[in-house]
């Protein structure tokens, strides 16, 4: 007797979650994503010692100490001379005394770090100032694209999930009871689900991480961003999930897998380049924020910098919203055509015509 969808879909989510969080795999995959992110977080702070710089006078001091050098006062340029020949100061910033300035002594090359810390920047008048530096716009690049394609390349778990049953003929049991499309819901929401309870975690340690590295104002610089990245990347991974999917449905064996896995993997991997490459050009970008794999990425980017306006936003969502649907139920037809034929790769072509 086969089970209503709804019941069975979670039945199916229930049990892939409940076989996916029993492998190590996913905890040695997310305990190495979290480590990481500490490391990037902490390590910098713990390594990146300021450069040692000696100083003859008050005011010279304070202008090094301000641009983040480590100074050591001294009495008269010999001494300053002293700790350059021993190696112990990077520099030393001496008086002129041909006139009211300073000159820099160095050991073998001119000292660029000190020069440019001594280098007076005059005064700028912006006309429309941006909201956001060139430095956290490509931080929230980098984050987020690096945060999907992560996300995106878990949805492997799926096609192998898939592989596995036809492989192991469990596929032919579970059918008897339970409807393909149901299946497909199943583990698409499953794995959604997993993704989402990551992206919580994430979330909660990030704030930490980035306390204990002393870097706490880059939470601000980010944190308003992911009120547009979420939502997307939820219908993001779901898009990518159910092409994951007729992946594995593809085919019959594990070592099979690879050869269905390419377009895949190109649909992961396209918003990550696609975003990083192009990301100072405008015209590139805004056409890649309206195409629905890459459109994770590049339009809460767009939002966030300001270049997109929150109607654009919402439209990008929507289009990426459609396209879910849309390709779900594409590959719903081509999951169901391909799901219980065992023995070789199946083209689309045929589960195209399975599914009649």
């Amino acid at each position: 007797m086969s089970i209503p969808f709804t019941a069975a879909a979670r039945l199916v989510a229930e049990r892939e979650v409940k076989v996916l969080v029993r492998t190590k795999g996913f905890w040695i995959g997310f305990a190495v994503i979290v480590l990481g992110l500490f490391a990037l977080t902490v390590l910098p702070k713990l390594f990146d010692t300021p450069d040692s710089v000696a100083a003859v006078g008050g005011d010279t001091a304070k202008v090094l100490t301000a641009a983040g050098f480590e100074v050591r006062e001294v009495a008269d340029r010999a001494e300053a001379e002293e700790l350059v020949r021993a190696d112990e100061v990077e520099a030393a910033v001496v008086p002129d005394g041909s006139s009211d300035g300073v000159r820099v002594v160095a050991l073998t090359e001119p000292p660029t770090d000190v020069l440019t810390a001594l280098v007076t920047t005059p005064p700028v008048d912006l006309l429309e100032p941006a909201d956001v530096s060139p430095g956290e716009r490509q931080l929230v690049i980098m984050v987020f694209a690096l945060v999907f394609l992560m996300f995106g390349m878990g949805g492997a778990a799926i096609a192998q999930s898939t592989v596995t049953e036809k492989q192991t003929r469990i596929v032919e049991i579970l059918v008897s009871t339970i409807p393909v499309r149901a299946m497909l819901a199943g583990k698409i929401a499953g794995h959604a689900l997993l993704t989402v309870g990551q992206v919580v975690v994430l979330a909660l340690v990030t704030p930490i991480a980035l306390r204990i590295g002393g870097q706490a104002e880059l939470l601000a610089v980010v944190a308003p961003a992911l009120g547009w990245f979420v939502p997307f990347m939820v219908f993001g991974f779901v898009l990518l999930a159910s092409v994951w999917a007729v992946a594995g449905s593809l085919v019959s064996r594990q070592e099979d897998l690879g050869s269905s896995m390419g377009l895949v993997v190109m649909l992961v991997m396209m918003p990550y380049f696609g975003v990083m490459f192009f990301s100072d050009n405008p015209t590139v970008l805004g056409v890649l924020s309206y195409v629905p794999f890459s459109s994770a990425v590049a339009m809460p980017v767009r939002v966030f910098t300001g270049s997109a306006a929150v109607w654009e936003g919402l439209l990008s969502l929507g289009v990426l919203a459609a396209s879910v649907v849309g390709v779900v139920l594409l590959a719903s037809r081509l999951y169901e055509g391909s799901l219980m034929r065992i023995g070789g790769k199946v083209s689309l072509a045929k589960a195209w015509a399975k599914a009649d």
